[in-house]
């Protein structure tokens, strides 16, 4: 099983304040475990506020307005960034994982000051970003012994535009409805304890 580049969404019987109703995009799940980052929560703070910390200065309004992203439990200090796969050529950032041919995800400040700067003639800004602070993390077997329990819902699609839909362009409380959607379901239908009999 590798859910790399899917979408894990919360079932009702999760009451874990932290992924309670989230939808959390996995960018590495092999042996050791899975690594993902929530995509429909806010963490209450501004791309103004947190680029005031990491002391950068960023022309565009509009940017600066924009939430920063709650990415899960672990490492909340740290900065995770998902954005979309830049055209080539490109400079590179210092630490980017590409997950698949449309989305990437970079923990590295470089991508933050290309942004600040906003020099598109680089062709290193992406077009589409999600910042977030802290990530998911599993350890070896734990995402799939969570997904027996019926814990989560993996929602896999490899349509480039419902995935940047999902990260990218829904509001974060559309962001929920919409992946059940793309699976066909819907919320009032869910058993707490779907899949027992």
């Amino acid at each position: 099983m590798n859910l790399t580049g899917q979408f894990l969404i919360a079932m009702p019987a999760m009451t874990d304040p932290y992924f309670s109703k989230t939808v959390t995009y996995i960018c590495t799940h092999n042996q050791d475990g899975a690594m993902g980052v929530i995509i429909n929560r806010s963490a209450d703070i501004t791309v103004a506020k947190l680029f005031e910390q990491i002391q950068l200065a960023a022309e565009s309004a509009t940017l600066l307005k924009k939430t920063i992203h709650f990415g899960g439990p672990v490492q909340t200090e740290r900065g995770f960034i998902l954005h979309n796969i830049l055209p080539a050529p490109h400079d590179e950032f210092n630490s980017t994982i590409v997950i698949n041919n449309t989305v990437a995800l970079t923990t590295s400040k470089d991508i933050l000051e290309a942004v600040a700067q906003n020099d598109h003639s680089k062709n290193n800004v992406p077009q589409k970003m999600l910042i977030a602070l802290g990530y998911a993390g599993w350890t070896a077997g734990q995402l799939e012994s969570e997904l027996a329990q019926n814990a989560w819902l993996s929602l896999e699609t490899k349509n480039q535009d419902d995935i940047h839909a999902l990260i990218f362009d829904k509001a974060d409380h559309e962001k929920f409805d919409c992946a059940m959607r793309m699976m066909g379901l819907d919320l009032v239908n869910l058993s707490h304890n779907a899949g027992h009999a």
